[in-house]
């Protein structure tokens, strides 16, 4: 299945930092349990969505990008 993207590439940018921002707090801050699956999928979510260009919620929400963006 191929998705159009609807994330911009500054965003893209964003959320891949985040993700990996999130993925290191992981294992570099102390966590346990239920916390540590929510910062680690949250990590592993902003990365793949950066990755991939598409945001499944954004979609949902009905966001597009403009063909006319620079």
């Amino acid at each position: 299945m191929l998705f159009k993207r609807n994330i911009p590439g500054w965003e893209r940018l964003a959320r891949a930092a985040l993700g990996v921002a999130l993925l290191g707090a992981v294992f570099a801050v102390p966590m346990q349990g239920w916390l540590a699956w929510l910062v680690g999928g949250s990590g592993a979510m902003a990365l793949f969505s950066s990755l991939m260009g598409f945001c499944p919620a954004c979609a949902l929400a009905g966001r597009r990008l403009s063909d006319k963006a620079p």
